[in-house]
């Protein structure tokens, strides 16, 4: 018999009034007050998009946000600051925060947010150009999670990582 499938009815949308925010904990501080008291106003300012995984529209999985940002070429490596044009920022996207509720771990939720962010990336970049998705991992147990998936880290600070937007488009080809 063919196991059920872990995300089955979950799906990804932007953060809304209805969503159960008050409720979410991933056990980080931060990240919990950051959903329930400012992503909201985030959202709403253009500051960040903010969007939930959800299996009802209403209790919140797990949440993750973009923003446009910018990154000095030679912060990169040389392997890949060679190949871009010398200007003195490039631009990118950040992936600000990604956090999964512990009433949901163990069920993929997080793989599920950061392919759902990487593939919202890669279909922007079409439309305001981007040339990687940057994040800053708090731990060295998040750092092992964005290595996995292709991440590569910056020379002088190997707890932010990029992925090449080019990459990404690879993994949704």
């Amino acid at each position: 018999m063919a196991e059920a499938d872990p995300l089955a009815g979950f799906h990804v949308e932007l953060l809304h009034d209805r969503h159960a925010r008050s409720a979410f904990e991933c056990g980080v501080e931060a990240l919990d007050r950051y959903l329930r008291q400012q992503a909201r106003q985030d959202r709403s300012r253009h500051i960040a998009a903010v969007y939930v995984a959800t299996p009802d529209g209403e209790a919140v999985a797990g949440y993750y946000t973009l923003s446009a940002h910018s990154v000095r070429p030679t912060e990169l490596p040389v392997e890949i600051a060679r190949k871009l044009p010398r200007y003195s920022n490039v631009p990118t996207t950040l992936l600000g925060r990604l956090a999964v509720d512990t009433r949901f771990r163990g069920r993929g939720i997080g793989e599920f947010l950061l392919l759902d962010a990487l593939r919202r990336a890669w279909e922007s970049a079409h439309a305001v150009a981007s040339m990687a998705v940057l994040v800053d991992a708090k731990d060295e147990a998040a750092r092992r999670f964005y290595l996995r998936y292709r991440f590569i880290p910056f020379p002088e600070s190997p707890n932010r990582l990029f992925i090449p937007i080019m990459t990404i488009g690879d993994l949704f080809r």
